[in-house]
């Protein structure tokens, strides 16, 4: 499956953004999909991700609150929504998809991988 990434740009502190990741090859439908991000100088660390069917979601502490997660598989493309952006939310966020493991918050359990797109929080 092919995942592209886009959405990503400046915001200020407080302010909105919606990623949006489009998949095309492998069917959707049976994926667990999520968002991961990387910050400067950190390790990637899971956000937020939703499981296939009646969608289920799981998140980071840190993002809880605040992002919303969600899938139209009709369109197979995943979302996320995210408001009340702080300067520590800046990072380069990527869509990833697990076929074989439900509602996982680990990386290495996503087999196929966004480009990633950038969101700078300023304040």
């Amino acid at each position: 499956v092919q995942l592209q990434a886009s959405g990503g740009g400046l915001v200020q502190a407080g302010g909105s953004l919606r990623l949006s990741c489009s998949a095309s090859g492998r069917t959707f439908t049976s994926a667990t999909m999520a968002w991961f991000r990387q910050g400067p100088g950190k390790e990637r660390e899971f956000a937020a991700a939703i499981r296939w069917g009646v969608g289920y979601s799981t998140y980071a502490d840190s993002v809880k609150g605040r992002f919303t997660i969600s899938r139209d598989d009709a369109k197979n493309t995943l979302y996320l929504q995210m408001n009340n952006l702080k300067p520590e939310d800046t990072a380069v966020y990527y869509c990833a998809a697990s076929y074989f493991r439900e509602l996982t918050t680990s990386r290495g359990d996503y087999n196929y991988w966004g480009q990633g797109t950038q969101v700078t929080v300023s304040s």
